[in-house]
């Protein structure tokens, strides 16, 4: 006779919930390396055996925390449309991982810490969901270039600089703050017009 499928209480999802937000502020501050099961479990508030009833390790933590952001972090680059006016689309697209860096930093340091340590978790979804994705935007691109609709640059590089120049704000916040003065100074409204005017200068045929 087959079993029913276990269904999680309201505890059981709330409690997940906690352990995945006490996670995400342990490994951005720590990094995978630093962070320890004990730590997680203090700030969420749970015993040690409590915290590994809903995750066996902190392996596992990291992992259910990684798969969640690769969907949150794909978005923005996913709503890039076709038909719509490609200078617009880029801008937008730049705003949009702007404000990732903006509404989710400790996400953004713990991807970036990930790939810095070589990818050991989320290397598949690089090579495969992540590439393929941006591989179909670059082509929109390209057709956009060729179309004589943007000026002409190499698209994988541009979607490069645009994380590079977004997710900078959020993996290197402290460094952003001591240059520009202090912890209360908002960097992101001057980012955003600069980047504007950056990337359209650059792309305006």
């Amino acid at each position: 006779m087959q079993q029913p499928a276990r269904t999680t209480t309201r505890i059981q999802r709330k409690n997940t919930a906690v352990i995945l937000e006490a996670a995400l502020e342990v490994f951005s501050a720590h990094g995978f390396r630093g962070a320890t099961v004990d730590q997680i479990a203090q700030a969420a508030g749970l015993s040690k055996p409590n915290l590994l009833y809903y995750f066996p390790s902190k392996e596992a933590i990291h992992t259910a925390l990684l798969d969640g952001l690769m969907e949150t972090w794909l978005d923005p680059l996913r709503a890039l449309d076709e038909d719509g006016d490609p200078l617009a689309e880029i801008l937008g697209y730049v705003r949009r991982k702007l404000e990732m860096s903006r509404d989710y930093p400790r996400e953004s340091r713990l991807f970036a810490n990930e790939i810095i340590q070589g990818a050991p978790r989320i290397g598949p979804a690089l090579s495969g969901e992540l590439k393929q994705l941006v591989d179909e935007k670059a082509e929109i691109i390209h057709r956009w270039i060729a179309d004589g609709k943007i000026a002409p640059v190499n698209p994988h590089h541009l979607i490069f600089s645009i994380w590079a120049l977004t997710q900078h704000y959020a993996d290197f916040d402290v460094q952003v703050h001591a240059v520009l003065g202090g912890p209360e100074i908002d960097p992101y409204p001057e980012a955003g017009a600069y980047l504007d005017t950056l990337f359209t200068r650059m792309l305006t045929p």
